[in-house]
């Protein structure tokens, strides 16, 4: 079992932009200090509690503080960027990181920055899906390029000067690219499908029901079989909610009383999937009228809170119910108490997560089971 941190971290609006960025900086710094083998951080452009509008600018700021954690942009929304940026500054972050980078990519669910970049009414699937294959392509490629797409043409034809390198974009580190990760948020996500066939991974979201986490695996089967790739239940990232401290009281106070960073977390994220009509995601049946989805229930069955043994109960629960994913993603929140914040990252790691492998140490992965069948 592997444990890794994915946050898209949503401050209080009278935070100051400093302390909450520090913050989250320091929660990276530490992840790496504890042995978490990944950490993602999402972005947004147009959000004042969702702060960081650039993963890659930073990530950068951590290049070089951290020793062995791998680092993930979770993840860039590739149809408000072009994709000539994206390929220069993702492989000048590889380069930073000496190949310690995942390249976590998405469409971008956030329907302001749709509007403020001026794809609201486009097709941003198809727009992800032509960012992505112009920038494999940039690196696959060289020099000056000949991409013509629907919504991009990439050429330094007519400015390129070989013998002093101008007109030709950075390679990854990594060859021939980092591993490339999607975050999938819907239930029987046909995403999940066609990016194990292209041989990426998915992050099951955090904001997803355990039910609808558990139709990801057979669509990341049937698409890594398709690609002639081995699905293992190492590779399927689950992430979770979770709030660890000595005394079960404490859990459940910092992560379900008024003040709480679980509370506004999901008290936000209500009010953007009410105004986007995709309150399906919190639904354990799809019939279910919208006003039951209040923020008790969406609490009730998404944040997992106690002491070390009870929560590494409720992961081993979570798994009879998804599957035996073999990589736990915490879910990283503000620090609205700073200690007890620290203290959830620390127990996780260093009591939950070897309560976690011994339990699952004899299980059999996925290829393993089919021979054995």
């Amino acid at each position: 079992m592997k444990l890794s941190f994915f946050t898209m971290p949503i401050h209080p609006l009278d935070k100051p932009f400093v302390q909450s960025l520090k913050e989250d900086r320091e929660a990276f710094l530490l992840a790496d200090r504890l042995g978490y083998s990944e950490a993602y951080v999402g972005e947004h452009t147009t959000d004042q509690a969702e702060i960081i509008t650039s993963s890659v600018a930073f990530l950068a700021s951590l290049a070089y503080e951290t020793k062995q954690i791998r680092l993930g942009t979770g993840t860039i929304n590739m149809p408000n960027s072009h994709p000539a940026r994206v390929a220069a500054e993702v492989a000048m972050l590889d380069h930073m990181l000496e190949g310690r980078f995942n390249f976590g990519i998405s469409p971008g669910g956030l329907m302001s920055d749709a509007e403020v970049f001026g794809n609201l009414e486009k097709d941003r699937n198809a727009m992800f899906l032509e960012c992505i294959n112009m920038v494999l392509d940039i690196w696959a490629g060289k020099a000056p390029y000949d991409l013509e797409g629907e919504f991009w043409n990439i050429s330094t034809a007519n400015t390129e000067i070989p013998d002093i390198g101008q007109g030709a974009i950075m390679k990854p580190y990594q060859d021939p690219h980092p591993p490339i990760i999607g975050t999938a948020i819907a239930p029987f996500s046909k995403g999940v499908t066609a990016m194990a066939a292209r041989g990426w991974q998915p992050i099951s979201g955090n904001f997803l029901l355990p039910q609808w986490v558990a139709t990801h695996w057979p669509n990341f089967v049937e698409g890594c079989l398709a690609g002639g790739f081995k699905p293992s239940y190492s590779d399927w990232r689950v992430a979770k909610n979770i709030c660890v401290a000595k005394d079960q009281e404490t859990a459940r106070a910092y992560a379900r009383d008024p003040g709480s960073p679980y509370v506004l977390y999901y008290s936000q994220l209500l009010t953007k999937m009410r105004r986007g009509k995709r309150l399906n995601l919190f639904k354990h049946d799809q019939n279910m009228p919208d006003d039951d989805v209040t923020l008790d229930y969406v609490l009730d069955r998404l944040v997992i809170h106690g002491d070390a043994e009870s929560v590494a109960d409720q992961i081993l629960a979570v798994r009879e119910e998804t599957g035996p994913f073999k990589h736990l993603v915490y879910a990283g929140h503000d620090w609205t108490d700073v200690e007890l914040g620290r203290q959830s990252m620390a127990l996780c790691a260093e009591k939950v997560l070897p309560i976690l492998q011994e339990a699952t140490k004899s299980e059999l992965d996925w290829q393993q089971q089919q021979e054995v069948a």
